[in-house]
Parts: C-alpha cells; structure tokens; sequence
C-alpha cells in the first residue's frame, strides 16, 4: 500500500552551522555545529532513513514509488532526482559555484547542481552573494581572488523571511550569517569554492578551493538582483498554497493548512508522475488515510509514493511541497 513514510535525516556538521536546526526544529542530533539536515535524500554522501533503513533501499523495493516522470540513476542505485535540506549558516559559507547536468556528468560522473533557496528565518542585517554585479571577465575574478577582492565583483543582496532565490547552475552564490533556510537542489553534492575567507578545518589547514574548476562553470555576466514576487495565495477550505518555483528539476509549494479554524480536513492524493516530499517548517498535524495515520511536526518530512493512497491532512501547519 503506498502509504506516507516519516524520514530521517542525515546531518552535517560543517564549520559554519550553528544551533537552530535543534534549537528551532527539535532534532535531537548530537552535532556541534549543526549545519545541515538532508531530509529527503538518497545521495551516497547522506542518505535519508526509513525506520532505520537507507530510502533507497526501499526505493529499489518499490521503485513504481518514484513516479513516471524520467529517472536518474547513478551505478545501477534508485535515487532521487532530488534533495531536501534545511541549512543554518550562524557564519558564512565559502563563495561557490556549481556545474550543470552536462559538465558534471563529463567530469564527476555525478548530477550538477541547480538549487532553490526558502528562507525560513534571518536575523537582522542578514545578506547572501547572488551573481556578478556586472559582466566580468574570467582575468578578472582570478585577480579578484587572488588580491582578496573577489567580494566587490558581487552582488549582496538583503534577505528576510519567506524570501525565495532560485538558483541556476553556474551562478556564483554565498549564504549569507544568520540565514536559516530550506534548499531543494538537484541530487548532487558538487560545490566549487573561489573564495573561503581564509578559514581553516579542523585539520588546521584552509579548506580547499577549485578555482580552475570553477572557471570552466561560471556564468561571468552580471546577474540582476533578484525582485521577490508578489505572493498569490489560493485558499480553499481548510488550506491555502502558493507557488514557490517551477523548474525542469523540481516544482516547490508551500501550503497553509488550519483545518482547526476552518473544522474541515483536507484531501490529498499524488498522481502517477512524482512522488511528494512534505518538510513541515512551522506548526504541526496528522496525515491519515485507509487504516493509515501519521502525525508530524515541525521540522519533519514526509515521502509520499507516487499514485498514493487518498491521504487526510489535519493541523495547523506550514508546509513545502515539493515534488518533481
């Protein structure tokens, strides 16, 4: 029966997390600095558990759970084409880039790399790096890395909360301190870093760089600061939903859902073409259905097989959907 899996996720704890993904979404995880949570992945460098078991091991059970939409494999292993995290940057990450499809595929054997940001949470002054703030040229950044200047070839842009950033391959970006977000990406885990602030690892050497590699992906041209759109809600009873973005990776919704005002619970189903992904990033509630009942809080995620079961979402809760 394709009934909803509760997934755990794995963690990381790279130099620059902080504490909010306990603090804020009760993980539990005993990590020290927390910085990422995957969870919804079946990536090899850290997959998502179902009861204790690798997702992808189930998947290669029930593979029909993904969905007819096209499927990326990697060595013969049912995965994902894509992968859910929540990221808390108490400092701020390196100035990266990542390859697309066809690069990545020639020279990592593995996916690129085009992403979505969701900003769940900023603190007061809070900025991310999202592209060039002018066409560049490639003699340029190298002299900008180089003389420690690279940051005045960017653009700094101000965040806040419910903010959203997609993010296409080739675009040279930072997360910014103090920004607390929800990534979906494609299933790829390849970063190329230009510039790191000089940091060292806990090896006491500064952590890697691939610039030459990051000259093969780059876009050089200037990238317009992007504009947050207006937000469209659509209500029904019990719930609402916008969109959040649209790509030939992935599709992202976030859902509004108080069945305890409206007294009423709200019907969902998947179709054949994708399975669901449902991160809970505030609030709490139950999905059920067909002898089936599930309940969630806020920092949990659900996978949901293609062609499910009639399911029951009942709570108040906010939700991103993400599916493909």
């Amino acid at each position: 029966m394709r009934v909803p899996l509760l997934l755990e996720p794995a963690a990381k704890d790279y130099l620059w997390g902080g504490s909010r993904l306990n603090d804020d979404f009760g993980k539990g995880i005993d990590l020290k600095p927390l910085a990422e949570t995957w969870e919804c992945s079946t990536h090899p460098d850290g997959e998502s558990l179902v009861g204790g078991e690798p997702l992808s091991r189930v998947l290669s059970r029930h593979p029909e759970w993904l969905g007819t939409h096209p499927l990326h494999t990697m060595g013969g292993r049912p995965e994902l084409p894509i992968l859910v995290k929540l990221i808390d940057a108490q400092q701020d990450l390196s100035v990266q880039v990542h390859p697309d499809d066809a690069y990545a595929l020639k020279h990592e054997g593995s996916l690129g790399k085009t992403e979505f940001w969701y900003v769940l949470a900023a603190r007061d002054g809070a900025k991310l790096v999202y592209g060039f703030d002018q066409n560049v040229s490639e003699r340029q950044v190298r002299r900008a890395i180089k003389n420690g200047k690279l940051d005045m070839l960017l653009n700094h842009v101000a965040v806040q909360k419910d903010d959203r950033f997609y993010i296409e391959a080739g675009t040279v970006h930072a997360l910014g301190a103090g920004c607390l977000i929800a990534e979906i990406q494609e299933s790829s885990n390849l970063t190329y870093r230009l510039y790191d602030y000089d940091r060292v690892g806990r090896d006491g050497k500064k952590r890697e760089l691939h610039v030459d590699k990051a000259m093969e992906v780059l876009n050089f041209r200037s990238s317009a600061v992007p504009r947050q759109p207006m937000r469209v809600l659509h209500y029904r009873g019990g719930w609402a939903s916008e969109l959040l973005t649209r790509c030939k990776y992935f599709q992202v919704e976030r859902v509004l859902l108080n069945t305890e005002l409206h007294r009423e619970l709200v019907r969902f189903r998947t179709g054949e073409s994708s399975f669901h992904a449902l991160l809970c990033v505030d609030g709490c509630g139950s999905i059920s259905g067909a002898g089936f009942m599930l309940n969630f809080f806020k920092g949990d995620c659900i996978f949901v097989p293609a062609e499910s079961i009639e399911l029951r979402l009942h709570g108040t809760a906010q939700l991103l959907d993400v599916s493909c």
